[in-house]
């Protein structure tokens, strides 16, 4: 297997022209193999696992909203939007790499541009609204995800605590799907001066064929590397014991039993929007 493409340019150069397509099968066998490794796990030893307990006096609290609210509409119309405009890209990217012919150009870099408004709009809101504290990652997260690593291959040792809104695994996927992201989009658009738009006529020459060829490279790892991240957030969002949080990325809310269940309230303590009457029964 090859890991780039190359092409002979009319001076008989070889210049760079992107990752080798063989390479989306390698990050296909590689989540296929995260999916089973983790489908043997659970079977073997994680599904013995007790859920922690929670007491009766706990669940009768009623500074707890019967329903609380762990993605706003807000949050939840961004991550269809992007996911929407995400699929497209991968279809309309992939497809004619594996010989299915379409008129794919013009539905993939609309569908780019949504992804990129989606994302600009994401930053902002993440910035000024929501909070970025809660998406960095802390000592105490990376003691805590210890403990449970430890945990989940046997090793024992001290239990871990409860985690907050958004726990370590959380964290770590959602900083390397959004440098996989950000990666697609910067050399999208910068790709996309070589198709014509309604908005300006193609310019293939506006950069080197070496500066192409690299921006290729960058592109299509990042999708391919898209790919296999994609398919294991699939693959857990269908799992039966996550299914609880699929459900809340579409109706908005938990209930109170599992938000005491699966968060420590220390570490995510309810703000007035999330006891807000409109998430109530």
């Amino acid at each position: 297997m090859e890991w780039f493409r190359w092409q002979q340019n009319p001076w008989g150069q070889n210049i760079l022209r992107g990752m080798d397509w063989d390479v989306t099968w390698l990050a296909v066998v590689a989540a296929g193999l995260f999916m089973v490794i983790h489908i043997v796990m659970y079977l073997w030893r994680w599904r013995r696992m007790a859920a922690p307990a929670v007491s009766e006096a706990a669940l009768a609290d009623p500074s707890i909203p019967e329903r609380v609210l762990r993605h706003s509409l807000t949050s939840r119309l961004f991550h269809w939007s992007m996911a929407a405009s995400m699929f497209v890209l991968l279809v309309t990217g992939f497809l004619p790499i594996i010989g299915v012919n379409f008129s794919w150009v013009t539905p993939h870099w609309i569908a780019g541009l949504v992804l990129t408004g989606a994302i600009l709009f994401h930053i902002v809101h993440a910035t000024f609204w929501k909070g970025l504290r809660w998406m960095w990652i802390t000592l105490d997260d990376c003691r805590q995800g210890w403990l449970t690593l430890r945990q989940a291959v046997g090793l024992g040792g001290v239990e871990p605590d409860k985690p907050g809104k958004n726990p370590l695994e959380n964290k770590l996927f959602h900083h390397v799907t959004s440098v996989a992201t950000i990666a697609t989009i910067a050399t999208g658009l910068l790709m996309m001066v070589r198709v014509d738009t309604p908005f300006w006529t193609r310019n293939p020459y506006l950069l080197p064929d070496s500066t192409w060829g690299v921006m290729f490279v960058v592109h299509g790892a990042a999708s391919i590397a898209l790919i296999a991240l994609i398919m294991v957030h699939i693959y857990f969002a269908v799992r039966p014991e996550k299914r609880w949080i699929t459900w809340s990325m579409i109706r908005g809310w938990i209930s109170r039993r599992q938000y005491l269940t699966h968060y420590d309230p220390a570490r995510w303590p309810l703000t007035d929007s999330e006891r807000r009457s409109e998430v109530r029964q």
